[in-house]
């Protein structure tokens, strides 16, 4: 069920598979659910492959067959490859989610950027054509310190 490994060039998309990062996140899990659910095949990032972090994937249902999980660090760009490689869309929800952030320009904004530039350039070296973008829900979040537009 597992996958860290870079499987080389970019495999022609399935039809009913897609990738969904950051599936074990709040969002992300409800959303695997659901394309399993309707019969997708799901490749689905997670930071890490511990039980504590996906037990609640590995009991949906259709998970032996089509459901795999793939350890990734958004901000390293090898390993968004093998989870997107092969798949028709791409969900990216994934994102760093720090509330408190001493300097939120570097430990929130810089990565959540980066690990998008990321997701898409994979995407486009891959010849997915479909990606859905999901912003952090830490927008919701009114923080008076975080620095304001640029002028």
């Amino acid at each position: 069920m597992a996958s860290d490994g870079d499987s080389g060039g970019a495999a022609p998309a399935r039809r009913d598979l897609v990738c969904v990062t950051g599936g074990s996140g709040f969002a992300g899990s409800w959303l695997v659910r659901l394309l399993l659910d309707r019969g997708y095949t799901v490749h689905t990032t997670v930071k890490n492959l511990d039980e504590a972090e996906t037990k609640h994937l590995q009991a949906l249902g259709g998970t032996n067959t089509r459901l795999q999980l793939f350890q990734m660090d958004l901000l390293d760009p090898a390993s968004v490859r093998p989870a997107v490689e092969g798949a028709r869309g791409v969900f990216h929800l994934a994102s760093p989610s720090i509330l408190q952030a001493e300097d939120p320009e570097n430990e929130f904004l810089e990565p959540a950027v980066k690990s998008t530039l990321n997701v898409l350039r994979a995407v486009k070296d891959c010849g997915v054509g479909h990606v859905v973008l999901m912003s952090s829900p830490a927008v919701m979040v009114p923080n008076p310190n975080w620095p304001g537009t640029r002028s």
